[in-house]
């Protein structure tokens, strides 16, 4: 990100190449540059790349630095190297940018640094321990299976980015195992490096701002909240020498099962401290990828033990707020999986903005949005689908996190200037503008989407979507939340809407939720007819990371593993054997569960498929059914039923009925069918006398009796049910009358308030049309103002009354070093090119007394500047803030000089030429350089005369020597008291002289020539 300019950096000596370029001019080559996927990583890890080295090197793994620096960064280089110990069993990669064309002298003038051996990269080289490698000039270096890989210098886009390519590449290589350094120099080469070091779980470093003598590579890296610790090289150096030991770097991580009860324990309490302070709960988190990221904070912090850190987040909170920023790295970009974007473009967008849904906004959804460039990205893709459309169809965009600094990055739109590597120019052209220090989204695609701090599985979704887009989110999700999630998604779509996931996602055992339509790219559509949902699912107890177990001691585990199968076991014998056959149906009567053999029971009737209990019942059970299942929710209790008799096939059957009431809480949710077989009646032979007749009809008149007494109690029950149903209805009559006298009275009141609201209406429809010129006229007047700003070739900054930056035109950024990323920053923390003596108080009197400031500064080059202060008043004539202009006043300046030393050299010119004295300047070799008029009468030469001859005519042979001894004393800056001397006329007399002599020096300080005053005592 190429901001500011530099004084150009002084070489080592003629013809060397070690020249920092100032600004990088050529883009990262693509193979292997986008080395991470970017999501919305949580607690995200990748793996480590292979650890096996060759010829012989111990194949241990060891930790790999990779330093990168540009301006400033020889000096950086050298200190960090003369602090390192030899002997860290680290490995040192220095990336430096230099100059494409010239030979490289970094290796020989640091190994003068270091007993470490300094080597130029070259290319398949294995990397040891205890070595520094040097990138060479015109080249662009990556480690692969820890051995450098030299590329070409590739251009694109005109940027080159050594530093981030490098970083990138240690990352995916070595994971946990790489540490990324940035040290001074210019624009913001390295700080996506770091970010994907710290994402695969390395860790990082900056040079401070005091020691830096370029601070935008380090700035840049610490604004983008990458960098672990701020130091001098020196103390980086310690640092790296005691991480070196550090088992998080030399020994693998131990897996989750081991050491499970302290691990479990511990972690419960940190992820206590995280949700007390931010209400955010990662339980529920893979593990693994939690521990990493927990670990690595240890690392950082000099501990080794969980509960150490434990009690340093009790005793810090600071730190729970940098851990949650830990868990939450997330390395992201426009386009990502540019193919994804084609298959939208080709599968979905075609519906979603299909003629048949005119008129209707579309709604999507980017859960998981880090810092906005997903969420742009799909904005700028529907906006190129629907080309002159895009002004008549309504997108409205949703886009939600749990960052909130990553949610205020994304609002604001700004981003640095390497998504040049992501975006075509067609685009950056279109929908991006060029900004102080990189581009910021259009207006129109900024207007399409709405950021919001959200958590997906604690708060509201958003509803009624045409499409979802979470990408690498559900990754770092065990289980149960990824499954609380898939329901979440589809509660939120509309139906047949679509959800697109990333190319490591699936939705796994939700498939009854979402049908595929895109195996390739992740693409899914709602499916609209599925069972119930239940929306409200959330774990209450505390899991582990890929169940829903809550014991976490050995022990328990170990009876787990022995108990629970075996009795699992004989519960399911035993309902199978013993257990009556039976439904579990919902308070509507819809069946959710069959248990055992119902089919003897059920008799559905034709028509529509339905799952009602009394639909699909047997017709001789559906009344019996229908009054059970009322009692039992009117009263609560359990109902029975014996001796209900019906028909199977053409068989007089008798069952008992059991209803059991299933509650949650004080509700009852559900109902428990039970179906008890009693047996099969079959039909006598007929008898043959009337006694026995008579006999046979006594158990049919009981079975009469017994059905009467039981139709007699369901006509009570349904005569009760119409008393109380009437009475309901005779007071809700009375109810709605009354109701309806007041709803008249109420529309009378509402026929007044329409007529008040039409005239409301009108002059909001007036106050519309004024506010809508007026932001017309805004809009005018910021686009006025910016091109304004950079138009003006003048540095001009303004600050707020809290001294932080407001505002700066790009001259200013150059002048200051400056960055788009710095607004808002105290410009204290700025180390500028230009230092204003007492800034806080001279603005604080300028804001106090409202009288502007100018003090005349230099800059670190030596150029003068007129510095002009002036307070800042608001549109109300409120002060708030002052206005700094550098007026550059250098050619001013050198006129001034100019002047006045014309002026001076003249009247010594008139001095000279009128003076009674011989007045000579001489060189120490004898050469005459300026004779004036008296020395001409005295001597008797012209001024041609003795410029051509010098002095050795005026000498007598005699006087020589003392006299060369005279100027040898002066070409030594000696000073000289006067001397009598003589001096030969031209006519041959030997004259008598009383010289004064001055040594003359030149703009070095050194002697170059002597000013003599030479005056005649008289006689020969």
């Amino acid at each position: 990100m190429a901001r500011e300019q530099r004084p150009p950096h002084s070489n080592p000596g003629p013809g060397t190449a070690l020249v920092a370029a100032d600004t990088p001019d050529s883009a990262p080559p693509p193979a292997g540059a986008d080395t991470r996927d970017a999501g919305r990583p949580g607690p995200g890890d990748a793996p480590t790349g292979a650890d096996q080295t060759g010829d012989g090197i111990d194949p241990a793994p060891f930790p790999i630095v990779g330093i990168g620096a540009s301006a400033g960064g020889l000096d950086a280089f050298r200190r960090l190297l003369q602090r390192l110990p030899v002997d860290a069993g680290l490995a040192y990669v220095l990336i430096q940018h230099l100059a494409p064309s010239h030979e490289s002298l970094l290796a020989p003038l640091l190994a003068e640094a270091t007993a470490m051996p300094v080597i130029e990269a070259r290319d398949g080289r294995p990397i040891e321990p205890d070595h520094v490698y040097v990138i060479p000039p015109n080249r662009t270096l990556g480690v692969h299976h820890r051995r450098l890989v030299l590329l070409e210098r590739e251009l694109d886009s005109g940027r080159h980015l050594p530093v981030d390519y490098f970083l990138k590449t240690l990352a995916d290589d070595l994971g946990r195992q790489a540490i990324g350094v940035i040290l001074s120099g210019t624009a913001s080469d390295g700080t996506q490096g770091l970010k994907a070091i710290k994402a695969a779980g390395g860790l990082t470093f900056a040079q401070d701002t005091k020691s830096a003598e370029y601070y935008g590579m380090p700035g840049s890296a610490i604004a983008a909240g990458c960098v672990d610790l701020v130091l001098p090289p020196a103390e980086i150096a310690d640092e790296l020498a005691r991480i070196a030991v550090h088992p998080y770097l030399r020994h693998p991580p131990p897996e989750v099962s081991e050491g499970l009860t302290e691990t479990e324990d511990d972690l419960a309490k940190i992820f206590l401290l995280l949700r007390s302070r931010t209400g955010n709960d990662f339980s529920l988190y893979k593990r693994p990828a939690i521990l990493r990221r927990i670990r690595r904070r240890l690392a950082v912090h000099k501990l080794e033990r969980l509960a150490d850190y434990i009690h340093y987040l009790q005793t810090q909170p600071a730190e729970i707020d940098r851990l949650f920023e830990d868990l939450l790295i997330s390395v992201t970009a426009f386009f990502r999986e540019p193919e994804s974007f084609d298959t939208l473009r080709e599968q979905v967008f075609p519906h979603l903005f299909d003629e048949r849904r005119a008129g209707r906004r579309v709604r999507v959804w980017v859960p998981g949005c880090a810092t906005g460039e997903e969420a742009y990205s799909l904005a700028i893709a529907m906006q190129e689908f629907l080309g002159e459309r895009a002004a008549e169809i309504g997108i409205q965009i949703f886009a939600s996190d749990i960052d909130g600094k990553a949610i205020a990055k994304a609002r604001a739109g700004q981003f640095d200037e390497s998504i040049v590597g992501q975006v075509s120019p067609e685009r950056l052209r279109r929908f991006f503008v060029k900004s102080a220090g990189g581009y910021r989204v259009t207006k129109s695609i900024r207007d399409l989407c709405v950021f919001a701090v959200q958590n997906l599985i604690k708060d509201p979704p958003f509803s009624r979507l045409d499409l979802i887009s979470c990408r690498n989110l559900l990754i770092y999700f065990s289980a149960p939340l990824q499954k609380r999630a898939l329901q979440i998604f589809h509660y939120a779509l509309e139906p047949n809407a679509f959800l697109l996931l990333g190319a490591s996602e699936s939705i796994g055992a939700q498939a009854d939720l979402f049908a595929l339509l895109d195996k390739q790219r992740r693409i899914y559509v709602k499916k609209s007819h599925v069972p119930r949902v239940d929306y409200s699912f959330m774990p209450t107890i505390h899991q582990g990371p890929d169940d829903g177990a809550t014991a976490s001691p050995a022990s328990t585990a170990r009876a787990g593993r022995e108990q629970p199968d075996l009795a699992r076991t004989a519960d399911r014998l035993l309902l199978a054997h013993y257990a009556p056959p039976g439904v579990i149906v919902s308070r509507d009567l819809e069946i959710l569960y069959f248990h055992g053999e119902t089919g003897p029971y059920m008799d559905p009737a034709p028509g529509a498929a339905t799952l009602n209990l009394i639909k699909l019942a047997h017709q001789d059970l559906a009344v019996e059914l229908r009054t059970s299942l009322h009692k039992a929710l009117r009263t609560g209790q359990e109902v029975y039923r014996p001796g209900v008799r019906y028909r199977r096939n053409g068989v007089r059957a008798e069952i008992n009925l059991r209803i059991l009431p299933m509650r949650t809480g004080d509700e009852i949710d559900h109902l428990m069918v039970l179906f008890e077989e009693v047996s099969l009646i079959t039909d006598a032979e007929p008898a043959t006398d009337a006694a026995a007749r008579a006999g046979d009809d006594r158990p049919r008149v009981a079975d009469l009796e017994r059905e009467l007494a039981v139709t007699r109690e369901q006509l009570q029950a349904i005569i009760a049910e119409l008393e109380g149903t009437n009475e309901a209805r005779q007071a809700a009559n009375e109810e709605i009358q009354s109701a309806n006298e007041e709803l008249q009275s109420a529309n009378e009141e509402l026929e007044t308030a329409k007529e008040e609201l039409q005239s409301t209406n009108e002059e909001l429809a007036t106050v519309n049309d004024e506010l809508e010129g007026r932001n017309r006229d805004l809009a005018e007047a910021n686009s006025d103002l910016n091109n304004l700003l950079a138009s003006v070739n003048l540095p001009i900054l303004i600050l707020g009354q809290d001294m932080r930056i407001r505002q700066f035109t790009p001259q200013a950024g150059k002048l200051l070093n400056l960055i788009g990323g710095d607004l808002g920053r105290p410009i204290s923390n700025i180390q500028a090119n230009i230092l204003v003596p007492e800034l806080e108080t001279r603005v604080a009197a300028v804001i106090e007394d409202m009288a502007p400031q100018v003090l005349d500064l230099q800059d670190n080059a030596g150029r003068w500047y007129s510095v002009r202060l002036r307070p800042y008043k608001t549109l109300d004539n409120r002060i708030d803030g002052v206005v700094i202009a550098f007026i550059d006043v250098d050619g001013i300046k050198e006129t001034e000089r100019l002047r006045q030393t014309l002026a001076l050299e003249r009247r010594l010119a008139t001095v000279v030429r009128d003076a009674n004295d011989a007045i000579m300047v001489q060189g120490f070799d004898g050469r005459i350089l300026a004779w004036n008029p008296a020395a001409e009468r005295l001597f008797g030469y012209s001024e041609s005369q003795a410029i051509e001859s010098g002095i050795e005519p005026l000498v007598p042979a005699a006087a020589w020597p003392a006299y060369r001894a005279l100027l040898a004393r002066l070409a030594r800056g000696e000073s000289v008291e006067p001397q009598r001397l003589e001096r030969r006329h031209a006519d041959g007399r030997i004259l008598r002289v009383l010289l004064t002599a001055t040594t003359l020096l030149d703009e070095h300080g050194q002697p170059y020539a002597a000013a003599t005053t030479e005056r005649v005592l008289g006689g020969e």
